[in-house]
């Protein structure tokens, strides 16, 4: 068992939820003192830092929907993509669980429930009233270019040194586009842990940001494999 790697992506993935989705419910959301660039820059600096902290490690998937490209990509095997799964979505939910704790001990946020913890979600739940049918065309596309992002910068050693801090852009940029519609998903690990937390209707629609991030990596390396592949 590759128990070292496991514990890399419960980390990696703890340090993204908490930092990430932490930054949109303490800041005040959209509206807030970060607004969408401080917490779209909240989650690509996370992935740059544990690039760096963990990619030697596991490779700092950190995102069920990246383990599945890499999977598709044959650059993974099934017994540590299970094992990746498990521990990105345990990371997840602690990372909410911590955050639900330091909402609920501070006396001036309110309740966890008027916070928030930096779910996703669609119509009502969209800054912009977004429809579930766009939710799930936004995530597929956002992913898609993050996968193909993914894909492209690790592809070759020359590019090894800098792929965390692209990677770590290429998340922030699909976020700056993706908070006032969906929140931005593209990582079902990151939108499974509020939601569990928050039930109601975050959990009645966290599926579209599990279904859609898969279809998109999925996507992703199908057209990384078929167009874009070269062979050293």
């Amino acid at each position: 068992m590759n128990t070292k790697k496991y514990i890399a992506e419960f980390i990696g993935t703890f340090t993204l939820t908490l930092f990430g989705c932490g930054s949109a419910a303490l800041s005040g959301g959209i509206d807030g003192k970060l607004g969408i660039l401080g917490i779209s820059m909240a989650f690509g600096l996370s992935i740059v830092a544990m690039a760096y902290a963990i990619g030697d490690i596991s490779g700092c998937h950190i995102n069920p929907a990246v383990s599945l490209a890499m999977l598709i990509s044959k650059k993974l095997d099934i017994k540590d993509f299970v094992g990746y799964v498990i521990a990105q979505i345990l990371g997840g939910i602690v990372a909410a669980g911590v955050l639900s704790f330091i909402i609920n001990s501070s006396s001036n946020l309110g309740s966890v429930a008027e916070v928030g913890l930096g779910q996703n979600g669609f119509g009502s739940a969209s800054y912009v009233g977004l429809s579930m049918g766009g939710a799930i065309v936004v995530e597929i596309i956002l992913t898609f270019v993050f996968l193909m992002t993914i894909l492209g910068v690790t592809a070759k050693a020359k590019t090894g040194t800098v792929a965390g801090l692209v990677i770590g852009l290429c998340l922030a940029f699909v976020h700056i586009l993706g908070i006032p519609l969906t929140g931005t998903s593209v990582n079902p690990a990151r939108s499974f842990g509020p939601a569990l937390l928050l039930g109601g209707q975050a959990l009645s629609q966290v599926w579209v940001f599990i279904a859609a991030p898969l279809i998109g990596a999925a996507l992703a390396a199908v057209v990384w494999n078929a167009v874009c592949k070269t062979e050293d």
